[in-house]
């Protein structure tokens, strides 16, 4: 069956879902009343059918969700400013409104307690259905899977906790009963001493190492982070988890990547067989427990897939399971729907509690949580929250009774349906439901978000059946059939099977294409913004509004040279005459978080295929990072566009093509934009996308065919000495870091700086300016900020960036958007990650010297007193000349992560 033109959500509404594109004078029949389209309406958009006077509501659902601001007549397309501002991006301005005809105006709500009744259960299903699982011992539930999990304790564990559970994933095959070795890898737990999300953290990761689709799991720690293992074993004790009923270790990378790599595949292999002892038996449905989360949400995520998982979680709850629904933010304007059934007061105040508290997060940094629709929600008919909301809210059936409110990745006590505090975004949420115990997600999506957790499988299901075929080979259920006209009843019976035997262990498409990632909830600042923080002299209002800063070098007084000869390196060059390489990269940029992993997907492919590339391209990289998605605030959206285009436009770089998922607030569309703000033509760049190419494999496909094309009508690199005034060097230095090293890396930036070449170092780095600086300088160090995070640098001389926090990963990734041929660092202690794209020499740290550093710092007496310099310099230019990679590369420690900025938080 084919849909109609309009649906009405309920009837009563006085405006229509158009279910495809319709054409001006179009006639457009919804709810038994015909009207002629008074000009194009797009698909998802609303549709007026009765006149809405000015002043009036506009309604969906039987609920408000706007006002009019003029008169509406029946067959307008209605639009407020922010659908009208995506649209521009899609559709030419003579094929769209003028002006916005409603704004948005959402109406508190107040609970009346006098009022309030408690709801009565569900009935229970007498025959409850069941499925294979896998059961735990100490009360841990039943698993859908059996997987031996890395767990990444900290950012600074995430890059070999994915290497590793990459190497070993071979080794599950051998056993029956173990489904997959996997990684949980994350980009919290470091950076700031006392992160404020320190008790999310600690409770998600506690749960998941107790989670029952965990057959056993070894925690992976750096030793010194703000969280680690010292740390999780004090929460798993004092939150009384059943760590004992699971097989389980500790490992520490304290003690270098070697040995912690041979320690860590010990395990694995003890472990497996321990895991395998736990086979699949028949279990209840009231073992599942179902986690409710939506992601790229359209109009019709109200009107299909949500209210169709809302029925096959009230089946499962009737059996005696239960369901966790979440994200706050997204639940604002729809909290009379949630609260039509709850079981007691206390658990409808507590609702109410979770949404103020949120709202009153976002206010604090300057934010609005009402701002949470991103342009792919916009662009699909979601024109703000409170139509978000009211579809958001459907995942919960009508009759099914609100059991109880819990915070972030908070335990599921029992039976029924239960509220979970957590952000709108769609990672960090799923983050939280699996620490509840969901051991499977029920996901419904209208552009198509291709989201899957490491060991929870994802159930994906679509709202259109367009978007069905579309994506077939991604989703794996088509709730579009109910527009379509196939009964409720049927679609949930269906539904119900295919939760069954997913349960059982039949892998979802997710799980077969492979790719996965983990968010927990990000850290927040400190504090909240009060006065602007003042900029250096001379910044330009326009540079000032995009956070940019003026790039004018600090001078430094030049001194005698240490070395007797002029260094040199072995570069790149291109016919057009731009700067310098040191490498011939194909950049694979993801624009937002849910991008990622497809990206990392994809440039791992063509550096299988490196020889259909004509020799011009060396390798495939992917910088798979948490942003663009579920963000806050115009500050950080400049911020991305910065490192977008920086990345994008570096020298080393042969060519570069952005990766949207389709449906964030970074699309394609507004990096486009940016790119010719930042000076680029877009047309130098290829763009693809996950949803709009028809999923990971057509999109691998197209990306394959234009680096191709690209290759072909691209000359070839040319090799060249180069001296060090075409050389951009990144350096930082760790709080912790030894003097000695400081004064190396000094001494070497004041060579380069001599030869009119380019350094970057951090705003916290003071030991590092007071190494650069003559003696006689008397400046005050810290020096202050010439670069914006991220800012691309177009005068050598000594910078300073402007940073955040002290994130190691963060502010390499940083270093790397402005430009630099090459980081060095020297850390607290020597083992750190590296960037996956830019060179990251690490220099050892005498006090805890290990096999991980590039350089060791001799401090003994020695006739040559420049002999660490020299060591140095030909480390430097060995590296630039790609003779010798730095260890981090070889090992596969490597990391991306860009910052949220000083106010940026996670909606």
């Amino acid at each position: 069956m084919e849909s109609p033109p309009a649906l009405m959500p309920m009837a009563g509404d006085n405006c229509a879902v158009a279910t495809a594109p319709i054409a001006p004078a179009e006639p457009v029949e919804a709810g038994g009343a015909t009207v002629i389209a008074a000009g194009y309406v797009y698909e998802g958009q609303r549709i007026a059918v009765a006149q809405i006077p000015a002043g009036e509501a506009l309604t969906s659902w039987g609920l408000p969700f706007g006002i009019a601001l003029r008169g509406i007549a029946p067959g307008e397309m209605v639009a407020n400013t922010s659908v009208l501002d995506e649209l521009r991006h899609h559709h030419p301005p003579d094929r769209l409104p003028a002006a916005p005809n409603f704004e948005d105006r959402i109406t508190p709500f107040r609970l009346d307690r006098r009022r309030f009744r408690p709801a009565p259960l569900l009935p229970s299903i007498e025959r409850p259905p069941r499925f294979m699982g896998h059961l735990r011992t100490g009360e841990r539930g039943t698993g859908t899977r059996n997987h031996v999990v890395l767990l990444g304790v900290s950012s600074l564990a995430a890059g070999f906790a994915r290497e590793t559970a990459a190497r070993l994933r071979h080794l599950a095959g051998q056993f029956e009963h173990v489904d997959d070795i996997v990684a949980v890898a994350h980009t919290e737990g470091a950076g700031n001493p006392n992160p404020n999300n320190r008790e999310h953290l600690l409770c998600c990761l506690g749960h998941y190492m107790v989670h029952p689709n965990v057959g056993a799991v070894i925690a992976i720690d750096h030793g010194g982070e703000a969280v680690n293992n010292t740390h999780l074993r004090e929460h798993a004790a004092a939150a009384e988890l059943p760590l004992d009923a699971v097989p389980h270790a500790f490992v520490s990378l304290r003690d270098g990547w070697d040995a912690a790599t041979a320690k860590t595949e010990a395990l694995v292999r003890d472990l497996l067989p321990r895991a395998n002892a736990c086979a699949r038996q028949s279990r209840p449905f009231a073992e599942l427990r179902l986690g409710l989360q939506c992601g790229g949400s359209d109009a019709f995520s109200g009107i299909s897939a949500n209210p169709l998982v809302a029925h096959a979680a009230a089946h499962v709850i009737r059996c005696g399971g239960a369901a966790n629904l979440a994200e706050t933010d997204e639940l604002i304007g729809a909290e009379s729907y949630v609260l039509r059934s709850v079981r007691d007061l206390p658990t409808a105040e507590g609702f109410l509690d979770c949404i103020a508290r949120f709202k009153s997060f976002a206010e604090r940094y300057g934010h609005t949580a009402e701002g949470n629709p991103s342009g792919g929600n916009r662009l699909r008919g979601l024109s703000n929250i409170v139509l978000k909301s009211i579809g958001a809210a459907a995942k919960k059936h009508p009759d099914c009774r609100l059991e109880g409110v819990l915070p972030y990745g908070g335990a599921i006590p029992g039976p029924g349906l239960f509220f979970m505090d957590s952000p709108g975004n769609d990672l960090e949420s799923v983050a939280g439901q699996v620490a509840s115990g969901c051991n499977l997600i029920l996901f419904t999506t209208g552009n198509g978000s291709i989201t899957n957790f490491p060991f929870v499988p994802t159930l994906k299901i679509v709202t259109t059946t367009a978007r069905y075929r579309l994506l077939e080979r991604e989703m794996d259920f088509n709730a579009g059939a109910l527009v379509d006209g196939t009964p409720m009843e049927d679609l949930q019976t269906e539904l119900v099977d295919q939760i069954g035997s997913i349960a059982s262990g039949a892998r979802t498409k997710g799980e077969r294409a492979g790719h996965f990632q983990t968010q927990i909830w990000r850290d927040w600042p400190d504090s909240a913004p009060t006065a602007p923080e003042p900029r250096l002299a001379g910044n330009e209002a326009a540079s000032r509004e995009r956070g940019r800063l003026d790039g004018q070098p600090h001078p430094v007084e030049p001194g005698p040279t240490a070395l007797p000869d002029e260094p040199a390196f072995e570069a790149l060059y291109s016919p057009d005459d731009r700067p310098p390489a040191t490498d011939a990269i194909g950049l694979i940029f993801p624009t937002s978080l849910c991008a990622g992993q497809v990206a990392h997907l994809i440039a791992e492919r063509l550096n299988r295929r490196r020889d259909r590339f004509e020799g011009k391209i060396t390798r495939f990289v992917a910088l798979p990072h948490t942003e663009g998605c579920g963000f806050a605030g115009d500050d950080l959206l400049h911020l991305l566009m910065r490192c977008y285009s920086g990345y994008a436009m570096h020298p080393n770089v042969c060519g570069a093509l952005m990766l949207e998922h389709g449906c964030e607030k970074t699309h394609n569309a507004v990096v486009r934009e940016a790119f010719a703000a930042h000076g680029a033509d877009p047309d130098r760049f290829g763009w693809a996308s996950i949803q709009r190419d028809g999923g990971i494999e057509s999109c691998a496909e197209h990306i394959e065919r234009w680096f191709a094309d690209h290759a072909r009508s691209t000359a070839a690199k040319r090799p060249a000495p180069a001296d060090w005034s075409r050389l951009a060097l990144g350096l930082l230095a760790e709080p912790g870091a030894d003097g000695a090293a400081c004064d190396i890396l000094g001494q070497l930036a004041r060579e380069i700086l001599a030869r009119s070449g380019t350094v970057i170092t951090l705003d916290r780095d003071e030991r590092l300016h007071a190494a650069i600086l003559s003696a006689n300088d008397a400046r005050t160090v810290p020096l202050p900020p010439t670069l914006a995070y991220g800012q691309a640098n177009p005068r050598p001389g000594l910078h300073v960036m402007e940073t955040h926090y002290a994130h190691w990963i963060e502010n390499i990734s940083g270093l790397g958007a402005c430009g630099v041929h090459l980081i060095l660092g020297a850390p607290g202690e020597s083992l750190r990650q590296g960037h996956p794209m830019i060179p990251t020499l690490l220099l050892g740290n005498p006090r805890t010297e290990s096999e991980s550093a590039d350089l060791g710092i001799d401090i003994h007496p020695h006739p040559d007193p420049n002999r660490r310099l020299k060591a140095l310099v030909q480390l430097v230019n060995d590296t630039l000349s790609r003779r010798r990679p730095p260890r981090a590369t070889k090992t596969g420690n490597t990391d991306f992560q860009l910052t949220r900025g000083r106010f940026g938080i996670s909606m």
